[in-house]
């Protein structure tokens, strides 16, 4: 079922709303965010997400609610496990700790912005070309068996550079000076850059990075533009609440990238088999149900494994 312009409209305007109370919170926010505080606001994101599955299961039906949370779960998850190539940009960069959420909200919002641009191009050329879905299901299969190959080679010691950092280095010239949140600084009767907005450069164009992985699984699981546009805008409101409790958390679900690879892994599967029935290939079907069915059962799996091999340790 289609999306009216009216729908957009609605959906759009809500969103904003959402993005414009979470900047007002950080703007009138004096004190250091703990993580519970930052709990409380990962549990309420969560939840708008669910009534939005709600809301669209009365509106534009069952398909459509699933094909929402699948897509919300899966890059969700791709976006949490991300959040720690963040904290070595930020760490990196020694951003002083009450600059810090000022930093991820503006850099998420750049990478939202152009999240928004490669999803409407990515929606216009699957629409197209049917040939999009064999790139997009070899892409995230490759990405898949890298990123289990990674996994086997992290104990080498050699740390990877953040996407972009070192590009961005060169092409913005800053001080190494900080002055508090501002943007700009006098050095020697001069104005010139802080570090802040190359680092939510360096942030922006790794999540913009990200986005050739996620952006082709959410296509794999929809070609709703809308659904894809949605369920990115709920997973990228948390993002920022996420940064303050993930370290330790995602450190102990220690198999978190095992279940990200095989769900890439099977989505780029799902992509191939749709492509072949594109090319009136008789290839079987996996549908909506089954594909939420999987991306929830190997995220749950991940997640026991992992208690029960901390437990043991």
């Amino acid at each position: 079922m289609g999306v009216s312009v009216l729908g957009w409209l609605l959906t759009t305007v809500t969103l904003v709303a959402l993005l414009a109370v979470d900047l007002l919170a950080v703007s009138r926010r004096k004190d250091a965010v703990t993580p519970a505080g930052a709990g409380k606001w990962i549990g309420l994101y969560v939840g708008l997400a669910l009534v939005a599955a709600v809301i669209m299961l009365f509106w534009l039906g069952r398909e459509t609610a699933e094909q929402f949370v699948a897509t919300y779960l899966t890059e969700y998850s791709l976006s949490a496990d991300n959040l720690f190539v963040f904290m070595l940009i930020i760490g990196r960069f020694a951003v002083p700790p009450s600059a810090v959420e000022e930093v991820l909200t503006v850099g998420i919002l750049l990478s939202l912005a152009l999240r928004i641009i490669f999803i409407a191009a990515g929606s216009a050329a699957v629409h197209a070309f049917n040939w999009i879905f064999y790139l997009f299901g070899a892409f995230l299969i490759y990405t898949a068996v890298k990123l289990l190959g990674s996994m086997r080679d992290s104990g080498d010691g050699e740390e990877e550079k953040p996407p972009g950092v070192a590009l961005l280095s060169r092409l913005i010239p800053a001080t190494d000076v900080y002055a508090g949140r501002r943007f700009t600084t006098m050095v020697d009767t001069r104005r010139v850059l802080t570090p802040i907005p190359l680092v939510i450069a360096a942030i922006g164009v790794a999540n913009l990075v990200f986005a050739l992985d996620s952006l082709p699984a959410a296509f794999g699981l929809t070609q709703s533009a809308f659904v894809i546009v949605t369920a990115n805008a709920f997973a990228m409101l948390g993002l920022r609440q996420l940064y303050y409790v993930v370290g330790g958390l995602l450190e102990r679900i220690v198999y978190l990238p095992v279940a990200l690879a095989v769900i890439l892994g099977f989505i780029g599967v799902k992509l191939v088999l749709e492509a072949l029935r594109g090319s009136h290939v008789d290839a079987p079907e996996i549908g909506v149900g089954p594909s939420l069915a999987t991306i929830v059962g190997v995220l749950a799996i991940a997640v026991v494994a992992s208690m029960v091999r901390n437990r043991r340790a």
